[in-house]
């Protein structure tokens, strides 16, 4: 198992490299990891996987109700929707189905329910049912006044979006993928058998290329001569709300889709908070993932609309992410043959949900594209730390206490995270390089106190791990 993060990158040639290790890039890893004759290297520019949008987006796991019909997202969506709650079962990720409600608020909303669920049918998404306003109010008692009918969406589901990147990842990882972080690639050339890479941490070749960087992968596409998209920086600040609002609300809650997304949502989380958000702004500045009064202000003035009694509970957190929009409405996922390149881009908030699906295509056109395979082996399987509350955390499991009385002791009390949970993060495959990496692994310091009280005791442990 290689996991780098400084140093000279291996002389060696990689038979493929992915750049980015956002959930797709690790989802194309995976994938590629079934296959154990190939050299495969994963490079991310940060220290960390799933630094990106992936760490910040509104954790859910889609249907694709309301995909375009026919394009790639719809079906990669809808295919890699089954792939990943099934991938989650077998893993650990934690997954709650509490399904949507699209809430219409006026004549015009209401009016376009109907096509919303006819459009449902011909995503292959035919339970979806339309209700009156007795019945959306007996699901959703909190719910503001004036709602006048809903779409009722069952098969949405939340889901931990960062134990799934780190699942795919590990698995990658433990399956011989070598994962080279702060490795920011800075200039591509061609060679006669492949790509040179030249990064932050020195040259490194491969013979074929895979774009999944994200925000930047139309900088990636553009030095390899191609302007096929342009990556639009499209910011969504998010609220989350103390446990103490999850009694709340029932279901993921949605607007009424327009053009620029899903709108403002008001859903719950796996790890039991209630989620406000996101904002959509479109910026210029790729970095741009601070949060600003307009937004927050917005976010209120919508959430007490959708839920009056929300903006009264606390919040705990305010994040911002910046999805990947481009000019298109579907994916940009382009084979170059004559290049040994596949580019992912444009994979905007869907992208949790269709990961491993866009990971199967990738890799079939990297087939398509001349790169032999050889036999295929499914990876050990992993099971990952369950962040969630609807299931049982270690402090909740007698039986792991009596084994090991580290999972009984608790370091952060907002969240229950044992000294156990905190250990095995510190000691796993990837181990976090920060406290926002150990925060992801295992919820330490991410409670309504963000670490007030458990933020020595948690980095006194941390500094304890290190090398």
């Amino acid at each position: 198992m290689t996991v780098t993060a400084e140093g000279a990158l291996p002389a060696h040639a990689y038979d493929v490299t992915v750049v980015g290790a956002g959930v797709v890039g690790c989802a194309v890893a995976r994938e590629l990891a079934r296959h154990p004759r190939l050299r495969v290297a994963l490079v991310e520019a940060q220290d960390d996987v799933g630094q990106g949008t992936s760490k910040a987006n509104t954790a859910i796991l889609h249907t694709g109700f309301d995909a375009t019909p026919g394009s790639l997202e719809a079906r990669l969506v809808r295919e890699g929707s089954r792939r990943l709650a099934a991938y989650a079962a077998e893993s650990g990720i934690p997954v709650e189905r509490v399904g949507a409600l699209l809430v219409a608020w006026d004549e015009e909303q209401l009016a376009a329910l109907p096509r919303l669920a006819e459009k449902a049918e011909r995503n292959d998404c035919p339970d979806t049912r339309l209700l009156g306003t007795d019945e959306l109010y007996a699901r959703e008692p909190h719910l503001g006044p004036g709602a006048l009918g809903a779409l009722h969406v069952p098969g949405e589901s939340i889901i931990c979006p960062w134990t799934t990147t780190l699942a795919y990842a590990t698995q990658a990882v433990r399956a011989g993928v070598d994962l080279h972080l702060n490795t920011q690639v800075q200039g591509i050339g061609r060679t006669t058998d492949g790509h040179r890479l030249t990064t932050s941490r020195g040259t490194l070749h491969s013979r074929h290329l895979v774009n999944a960087a994200g925000l930047h992968a139309d900088t990636l596409d553009r030095a390899l001569g191609h302007e096929d998209f342009t990556v639009t920086p499209r910011r969504g600040q998010l609220l989350v709300h103390d446990k103490l609002a999850r009694p709340l609300v029932r279901h993921i809650l949605l607007p009424v889709p327009t053009a620029l997304g899903k709108g403002v949502l008001v859903a719950p989380t796996v790890y039991g908070n209630v989620l406000l958000g996101p904002t959509a702004e479109d910026l210029d500045d790729k970095r741009a993932t601070g949060s600003t009064a307009e937004g927050i202000a917005l976010l209120r003035e919508k959430g007490r609309r959708i839920l009056p009694a929300l903006p009264d509970e606390e919040v705990t957190a305010v994040y911002a992410g910046l999805r990947a929009a481009t000019e298109h409405e579907d994916y940009r996922i382009t084979a170059h043959i004559e290049q040994a390149y596949v580019t992912a881009g444009g994979i905007r908030s869907t992208g949790l949900t269709a990961s491993m699906a866009i990971a199967a295509h990738v890799v079939a056109l990297l087939a398509g594209n001349g790169l032999d395979l050889g036999p295929a082996r499914e990876p050990d399987p992993v099971r990952m730390p369950n962040l969630g509350e609807a299931f049982p955390r270690p402090y909740q499991r007698p039986e792991l206490i009596a084994a090991d009385p580290e999972y009984g002791t608790l370091v952060c009390h907002c969240e229950r995270v044992s000294r156990g949970e905190i250990r095995d993060a510190l000691a796993s495959t990837i181990p976090p390089r920060t406290l926002n990496g150990l925060r992801r692994r295992t919820r330490a310091r991410a409670g309504r106190c963000q670490g007030f009280y458990c933020g020595a005791a948690v980095r006194q442990l941390f500094e304890e791990a290190r090398p």
